[in-house]
């Protein structure tokens, strides 16, 4: 089977032009289908707060109320993604900018209220897996913003590392599917104050007893999750690093079993 790559990139990367010209242009010169996924949580906070809408965060998390979901619609779903797809198209690699709504290909249920309502949010149901390769085999490189959409026809904001992981798992069975996740840190580190203490390789177990002992970030808790979920789903490979990751000579985690 051919390898597709599936690569999300979050939110401190998009904010920094220079790393994100210089990712993209890595990104753009991948041999093969590849996938993009990205989020954009700094901007539209910036953006809420420049229209007088107050955003509430409760444990890292979110809460989606009306108002910011349009400024999540409006940032994520446009300014952010079309500013990559034109940058794409610049380096000749033709991308298309899309949300879950776009040919059903992301779909979702509102998030249910247990002990925090968090609104207008979305959890992963399907994929649309055809027409995603519609996209691929015509050598069209999808972008995707980090929004579902639910059989009804609702928006929802919804979690990037999830979009991408769903993605890579449901493509599993049509490709060998690679997973890359790109943020500000090199990969998972050992020490969090630490910047060159990366783990080369993380294993479920060794990831258990790290989380036990608190030394891995509540902030890497619900990645490290999407991972170990992908690599269970049948996803192949998965890597963890900065906006160098898709260099081979990167410094980065690899995920294993």
């Amino acid at each position: 089977m051919k390898t597709l790559k599936v690569v999300k990139i979050g939110g401190k990367l998009i904010e920094d032009e220079a790393k994100l010209s210089s990712f993209l242009k890595d990104f753009a010169a991948l041999e093969g289908p590849k996938i993009l996924v990205h989020g954009g949580g700094n901007l539209a906070t910036e953006i809420a707060s420049r229209l007088g809408y107050e955003t509430k965060i409760i444990d890292g998390r979110r809460i989606t109320d009306q108002n910011s979901l349009d400024v999540i619609v409006m940032t994520y779903g446009g300014l952010i993604n079309k500013r990559i797809v034109a940058k794409l198209q610049g380096l000749h690699c033709n991308a298309i900018g899309l949300c879950g709504a776009d040919g059903r290909s992301v779909i979702s249920i509102k998030r249910e209220i247990k002990e925090i309502d968090y609104g207008f949010v979305g959890d992963i149901t399907e994929i649309n897996i055809g027409f995603i390769n519609s996209l691929l085999d015509e050598g069209i490189t999808p972008v995707f913003s980090a929004i579902s959409c639910t059989k009804e026809g609702e928006l929802l904001n919804t979690n990037g590392d999830s979009v991408a992981s769903e993605i890579a798992i449901a493509m599993s069975g049509h490709y060998t599917t690679q997973l890359n996740f790109c943020f500000e840190k090199r990969g998972v580190l050992a020490d969090a104050k630490d910047d060159s203490s990366v783990i080369p390789v993380l294993d479920r177990k060794d990831y258990e007893s790290l989380k036990e002992k608190k030394i891995i970030g509540e902030g890497m808790l619900p990645k490290l999750h999407n991972c170990f979920n992908a690599l269970d789903k049948g996803v192949s490979n998965i890597y963890l690093g900065d906006f160098t990751l898709l260099k081979n000579d990167s410094e980065c985690t690899k995920i294993g079993k």
